[in-house]
């Protein structure tokens, strides 16, 4: 995938949360606005990318709020005083947590000024085509051909009924 194609889809799914990348381009650019292939072309040949990619309205619009995120939580030491007076080393491992956060993109945001790549950072959040598992083919029934009868386990027979059957 390219560049290009990349921020295209960047801005396509930030536009059907509600950014408008329009606005955005003439206000924090300045530049006039020709089509929305120009400017992501020019965003590409200039390198602005990195202008959208860690802009606050786009990282609100990218990441909806209140969406489900994850993160790694690092592994800590600390010392803290004992119920017997000493003071100990507590350390703990580092451990995955889910969460439901209204700014769940500032948390985004501070992983994508600490990555080393943010544009290849921002391609695992998009799920395209080439994404998905196309070594098993779907199934497909050839025309008038029947379908292969399913065997259905019949059910046990409820407990009222094995009451009834003893009665009769």
């Amino acid at each position: 995938m390219t560049r290009f194609e990349l921020l295209h889809l960047l801005v396509a799914q930030a536009r059907a949360n509600g950014f408008d990348f329009r606005n955005w381009y003439t206000a924090r650019l300045g530049l006039p606005w020709e089509s929305t292939r120009q400017s992501v072309e020019t965003l590409c040949a200039e390198r602005r990318y990195y202008a959208l990619l860690f802009s606050h309205e786009f990282a609100s619009s990218f990441w909806k709020s209140g969406e489900r995120i994850t993160f790694q939580v690092p592994n800590q030491t600390f010392t803290r005083r004992k119920a017997d007076g000493t003071i100990g080393t507590v350390t703990r491992k580092g451990y995955t947590r889910r969460s439901t956060r209204p700014d769940a993109w500032r948390y985004h945001l501070r992983e994508l000024a600490i990555s080393e790549e943010p544009l290849r950072t921002m391609r695992k959040y998009l799920r395209v085509e080439e994404d998905l598992d196309d070594d098993q083919p779907a199934p497909s029934i050839v025309p008038g051909q029947t379908p292969p009868p399913r065997t259905v386990d019949k059910p046990a027979p409820a407990k009222i009924a094995l009451v009834r059957r003893r009665l009769t």
